[in-house]
């Protein structure tokens, strides 16, 4: 089976077109803009671990 050899091209990860070297990883200044008040409005979050109290070494086992 032959293979493809074109490359695929990167999209834009708020709308899907093709990006722009001058915008990577985004097409355009707009898609950036949406990306960054995202981050600002506390839209994307980075998942923490809830640390269990019971866990955590006391002043008791000292």
């Amino acid at each position: 089976m032959a293979r493809s050899t074109r490359k695929r091209l990167p999209r834009c990860p708020i709308c899907g077109a093709v990006t722009v070297r001058e915008h990577h990883p985004f097409c355009s200044s707009r898609c950036a803009d949406l990306d960054l008040a995202n981050w600002f409005g506390e839209v994307y979050r980075v998942p923490a671990a809830e640390q269990d109290d019971s866990a955590a070494p006391s002043e008791e086992d000292s």
